[in-house]
């Protein structure tokens, strides 16, 4: 049995089976590269769902992790800690916006939203209280807790974990009279994705997010935008809605905020979305702690000093160019903005989950989803080179 083999045996033995993981075992990783503990090397072309999006172990955000650890790790916010307030003020300047709420995980700061949107619905729009209504997108992934489960229209994700979560109504994405249509008096929010990632990068038409967000400022609805996996610096600018010239009510933000290294996600908003928080009403013992910030606050100053935004633009342009360029009969599509991007594979050329292991053998790793759409989202450090080996790669794998 190979070190692979025995490494999985163990997972699978001691794990529960809630992933399919591509039978890969990693043990080193540095840039776009990753090593497995058979010492072969891949490009890694998922970069843990976008959380990698400085590339792995970026040496300042490792000098950051290293020296808080040897300072102080965890306070809770119970107390104030020394690097939580300059962390928040960084963010806060890059996104544009007055207040910050620190959580840690992606689907944390999505509820943190829905709290929010809730509470200002009643406190600021008037909703009676257990009336609010949320809408939201068919084909959406915003997270794995049972409220955010309840409102996800795939199957699988719902199946034995009810009763749902009520308040939530679903249209189908993509369509603004849709959204015009399902607003009433009670609705406080429209949670969207500006690119749906686990759907299989779906790219909605351009104007889609534009016209959503004026027909939300017509009706006193707040436009929450779920940038957890399209922000900073994924899509070719910091955030997917500056595409379109828009300024969420509420930025939904995760995944690089810890440049790969530790989990923190946010909130960012203005003072009335802000306002409605008050001492107990909502928290997290590991929010804000000062690890968090301190890497968060050297990942943060890497995407701004690299120049990450402009750099995954043009490497995603060279990416999905070189991709259609194969002319390839399998593919039924390139789709994508910046380094998020997606190849659909045809029906009738079977699904997407061989090729990724076709791929993971020619030492590239990617990863399937919703059956016919491989992903292809690399750290935004990838040269040009790497992008012509990936691309190449891709090529003898289709053919």
């Amino acid at each position: 049995m190979s070190r692979t083999q025995d490494f999985i045996k163990t997972d699978e033995t001691y794990g529960a089976h809630n992933y399919h993981p591509l039978p890969v075992v990693i043990e080193k990783a540095e840039g776009v590269w990753v090593w497995d503990v058979d010492g072969k090397k891949y490009m890694d072309c998922l970069s843990a769902y976008s959380a990698v999006n400085q590339g792995h172990r970026h040496p300042k955000i490792v000098a950051a992790l290293k020296a808080q650890a040897d300072r102080v790790t965890l306070t809770s916010r119970a107390f104030h800690n020394d690097r939580m307030g300059d962390w928040l003020k960084l963010l806060c300047e890059l996104t544009g916006y007055p207040k910050a709420l620190p959580m840690n995980t992606g689907a944390e700061a999505v509820e943190t939203a829905i709290k929010a949107a809730r509470k200002w619905g009643k406190y600021v729009k008037g909703v009676e209280n257990g009336k609010q209504e949320i809408i939201v997108c068919e084909q959406n992934f915003h997270g794995r807790t049972t409220t955010i489960i309840g409102f996800s229209s795939d199957e699988q994700t719902r199946d034995g974990f009810g009763p749902y979560t009520p308040g939530f109504v679903t249209i189908p994405y993509g369509d603004p009279a849709a959204l015009k249509k399902a607003i009433n008096k009670n609705t406080v929010g429209f949670l969207v994705e500006p690119i749906q990632g686990e759907a299989g990068v779906v790219v909605p038409p351009e104007g889609y997010l534009k016209e959503c967000f004026d027909i939300c400022k017509q009706n006193k609805v707040l436009f929450i935008a779920d940038e957890v996996q399209t922000g900073f610096c994924r899509t070719g600018k910091w955030f997917a809605t500056q595409w379109e010239g828009i300024k969420p009510d509420i930025l939904v933000l995760g995944k690089a905020l810890g440049g790969g290294m530790y989990p923190v996600s946010a909130i960012v908003s203005g003072e009335e979305v802000m306002g409605v928080f008050h001492p107990g009403d909502h928290g997290s013992t590991f929010g804000g702690n000062p690890v968090a910030a301190a890497v968060s606050q050297a990942a943060l100053e890497v995407l701004r000093d690299e120049k990450l935004a402009e750099r995954a633009e043009e490497m995603g342009t060279r990416f999905m160019e070189g991709l259609r360029k194969l002319n390839n009969p399998k593919v039924a599509l390139v789709r994508g903005k910046g380094l998020l991007i997606g190849l659909v594979i045809k029906n009738e050329a079977g699904k997407a989950r061989p090729y990724c292991m076709k791929l993971m053998e020619n030492g590239l790793l990617a990863k399937d989803t919703h059956e016919q759409v491989i992903r292809f989202a690399p750290a935004l450090t990838i040269t040009a080179e790497e992008v012509d080996w990936a691309v190449s790669t891709i090529g003898k794998v289709l053919a």
